[in-house]
């Protein structure tokens, strides 16, 4: 499939990342069409990538990593944020958690009701399972002989068993089925594994098409700005020359990648164009404007069960003696996702739907876990899945080479900081239930006991991302809008975006399998000449 650049293809996809993965792939099923696939890390392929448990070495470090960094947040007391992103073929689902999440009905609904027909639920669903290979079997919510394997976690830890039962004593449903006919309550992950290894995107769908010679993938190979044929995109300059585009260029660069390369070629707002001194081609207002993010807050315990993720001499020799496990069976500590549990709730009464997620992790996580601590515990996450804080993508630069600037604005929307406020206390109410007592020894962060104003300063000192950015490209009517209903982007002929960046609002859960389905309709819409 690696062949050089300087080749004119049927269509050209910029990205290799879910979306990126997906579309390519489908758009290949089609002999009489070339596709040439343009990313700029590597082959995403390596014991760290396809060993669950190495989230943890990739996630805090550039190891098939971006690890870009936030401006400074206001609303985080003027820290700078952290923002991983997958780097290689399969993007970010070769970095996550591999946590298998549609997200809420009611949020695709809400797209469509907003002036995107096609994007509601009953129009997806048929895409999410298309997608699927539910190890659980088909029914009503999931399908069998999809691409994307997924599958309950093989060997789940004690202390993840024990925050389900916890979230029950505190008085949270029990959730066997995040994705089925009801979101809130507490239970277990499925995640996009297969025989307890990762299935990224990559896997999923470029595995599969690797003989077919209508697929060109093309790696270590950055796009640096879009060509142009008039009005109409003709493909794009990358670091290794030219690649012309008959049909559509399709960018699929992510919520950070996609707007970055528009602006880079003079689509965008006139006003920042011109700061960095780029030619206005195409003004479109909206390019990077409204990017949203999941804030999230971590708590943390200590724990004297050795069976947890521990940075001491004997949990490191733990994962050492798992390996022979891992290898041979595809289970034990090796093929943990970490965050194996979690749960969906409301901050208060009357919501129509969730608007808090948590992951439970069985280890202590700080600062993304670049702050390692060598001491058994465990954590859990706690986001605000409908944030009102809105912030934006910029150049940083002119220089394609160089990371753009990446404002989330967290926690600036007051709704913001009192819905999270209200998560912690709810997540600690669920930490300090009996079902725990076994696994909990001391509070590492402090949240115990405090005042709401102590509380919220803490939160402001540690809350971050839980890696969900959207929304920079969003789909809609002109104005705001960067692309139609039909991801063609505004005004510029035989050019569309497909990836996160879509998205007008952020969906309420984990944002890997929505990408690969916004890649799945993307290929739908192409095929039918729309």
């Amino acid at each position: 499939m690696n062949q050089p650049p300087g080749r004119v293809f049927d269509y050209v996809v910029i990205g290799a990342g879910s979306a990126g993965c997906a579309l390519a792939a489908r758009l290949s099923e089609d002999a009489a069409a070339t596709v040439a696939l343009v990313e700029a890390g590597g082959q995403g392929r390596s014991f760290l990538i396809d060993t669950p448990l190495m989230l943890a070495v990739t996630v805090p470090r550039r190891i098939h990593n971006w690890a870009f960094a936030t401006a400074p947040q206001s609303g985080l007391g003027g820290r700078r944020g952290y923002q991983p992103r997958g780097k290689g073929l399969g993007g970010s689902s070769v970095i996550n958690a591999m946590i298998y999440m549609r997200g809420h009905p009611g949020d695709y609904d809400d797209w469509a009701a907003a002036g995107n027909p096609g994007w509601g639920w009953e129009d997806l669903l048929p895409l999410f399972m298309r997608n699927e290979h539910n190890e659980r079997g088909a029914d009503a919510y999931h399908a069998v002989g999809g691409p994307l394997n997924v599958a309950d976690i093989r060997s789940p830890n004690a202390a993840s068993l024990a925050f389900v039962e916890a979230g029950v004593q505190a008085g949270h449903a029990r959730n066997h089925d995040f994705n089925a006919a009801r979101q809130d309550g507490v239970g277990l992950y499925q995640v996009t594994q297969k025989n307890g290894r990762r299935w990224s995107a990559a896997r999923a769908y470029l595995d599969p098409a690797a003989q077919r010679s209508n697929l060109t993938v093309i790696t270590d190979t950055q796009a640096l700005r879009l060509r142009f044929d008039g009005d109409d995109c003709a493909g794009v300059e990358t670091t290794r020359g030219a690649l012309g585009a008959r049909r559509e260029t399709i960018l699929c660069a992510g919520a950070f990648g996609s707007p970055q390369l528009l602006l880079l070629s003079g689509i965008g707002p006139q006003e920042e164009l011109a700061r960095q001194g780029i030619a206005l081609r195409h003004e479109l207002p909206g390019v990077g404007a409204n990017l949203q993010d999941h804030p999230d807050y971590v708590i943390g315990f200590l724990s004297e069960a050795p069976g947890l993720l521990g940075l001491t001499p004997r949990g490191l020799l733990n994962i050492a003696r798992g390996y022979g496990r891992f290898r041979s069976e595809g289970r034990g500590l090796l093929s943990s996702n970490i965050a194996e549990a979690g749960g969906f709730m409301s901050s208060r009464p009357g919501l129509d739907r969730p608007d808090l997620q948590l992951h439970f992790t069985i280890g202590l996580v700080a600062d993304h876990g670049r702050d390692p601590r060598p001491r058994y515990g465990f954590s859990c996450h706690v986001c605000v899945l409908r944030p009102k804080s809105i912030g934006r993508v910029s150049l940083a630069s002119a220089d394609p080479r160089a990371a753009p600037s990446i404002d989330p604005a967290f926690l600036t929307h007051p709704e913001d900081a009192r819905d999270l406020l209200r998560g912690v206390r709810m997540t600690l109410d669920i930490l300090g239930q009996r079902a725990l007592d076994a696994f909990r020894s001391a509070n590492v962060f402090g949240e115990p006991g405090t005042s709401d104003e102590e509380l919220m300063a803490l939160i402001r000192r540690r809350a971050d991302t839980v890696y969900h950015p959207v929304g920079t490209c969003r789909m809609g009517q002109e104005g705001m809008g960067v692309v139609d209903a039909k991801l063609r982007v505004h005004g510029v002929g035989r050019l569309r975006i497909a990836d996160a960046s879509i998205m007008p609002t952020l969906i309420g859960g984990n944002t890997n399998a929505p990408a690969m389905v916004i890649g799945e309709k993307a290929a739908d819409l192409i095929r039918a000449g729309r």
